[in-house]
C-alpha cells in the first residue's frame, strides 16, 4: 500500500526541519552563577581523554589568560599542581574526585574550574592533515557545591586551510606537508590556545560571566 503525502503537508515538514536546524542555542540559565559571585577561582589540572599525554598540562598552560581578562583571580596552576601531589594526587582524575569544601579549605577559592580534554594532537586522513584541540569545562561553586557553568570549546588547524586548487595530487602534498609541520612545531599546543580562549573568554553566547575586576 503506498501513502501518499499532500503537497502542503510535505511543505510545513521540510519548512519545520529547515527552522529546527536553524534554531538558536538555548540561553544557559546564570540564575545559580549571579547568586555565587565568584572572585577566585582554582583550576583543576585537566583529566585527559585523548591518546596525547601532553594535552592535560598543553591546556592548564593557557587557562589563566582568559580567566583573568574575565575579570578572575586565578590560583598559579603550577602551585596548584604541586600542592595536589604533595598531599597524595598524583593525577587528574584524583584530583578531580576530592571533594569541593576539602579544595575550599586548602585554596580558599570561591570556585574551582574542572577541565576535560576531550580531542587534542594531529589526525592524518590520507588527504587531509589537522590538529584538533576539543575541551569541556565545568564551574563548581565550592563553597556549596553547586553547578555554576558548563561549556565546551573545540579549534582546529583544519578552519584555515584552503585545499580547493590543486587537485588531488595537490591534496596529498598539503596533507603531508601539514604532517610534518604539526608534528615537528607540536601545534597541538598553540590550537590549544585557541580552545581556551574560545572556551573561557566572558561576554560571549552561553560563555562565562565577568567576574568582579573585570574592566
Amino acid at each position: 500500500m503506498t501513502c501518499h503525502i499532500p503537497f502542503k503537508a510535505l511543505a510545513l515538514l521540510l519548512l519545520s526541519g529547515l527552522i529546527t536546524g536553524c534554531a538558536t542555542p538555548t540561553p544557559y540559565d546564570y540564575t545559580a552563577f549571579k547568586q555565587s559571585k565568584p572572585a577566585s577561582i582554582v583550576v583543576l589540572p585537566p583529566i585527559n581523554k585523548s591518546p596525547d599525554i601532553k594535552a592535560s598540562y598543553s591546556l592548564l598552560s593557557h587557562v589563566t589568560l582568559p580567566l583573568a581578562e574575565a575579570g578572575y583571580y586565578v590560583l598559579p596552576v603550577a602551585l596548584v599542581d604541586e600542592t595536589f601531589k604533595q598531599n597524595g594526587l598524583m593525577n587528574a582524575d584524583e584530583m578531580h574526585m576530592a571533594p569541593p569544601a576539602k579544595l575550599h579549605e586548602i585554596f580558599g577559592a570561591d570556585a574551582a574550574l574542572y577541565i576535560e580534554v576531550t580531542q587534542y594532537g594531529s589526525s592524518y586522513k590520507v588527504i587531509s592533515s589537522e590538529v584538533v584541540v576539543a575541551a569541556n569545562a565545568k564551574l563548581i561553586d565550592l563553597r556549596n557545591g553547586q553547578l555554576l557553568w558548563e561549556g565546551r570549546a573545540l579549534a582546529s588547524t583544519a578552519e584555515n586551510q584552503n585545499n580547493s586548487g590543486g587537485g588531488l595530487i595537490g591534496l596529498l602534498v598539503t596533507a603531508a606537508v601539514n604532517q610534518i609541520i604539526n608534528t615537528l612545531s607540536d601545534r597541538g599546543h598553540e590550537v590549544a590556545g585557541i580552545a581556551s580562549q574560545r572556551l573561557l573568554t566572558a561576554n560571549k553566547p552561553n560563555g562565562i560571566l565577568h567576574g568582579p575586576r573585570a574592566p
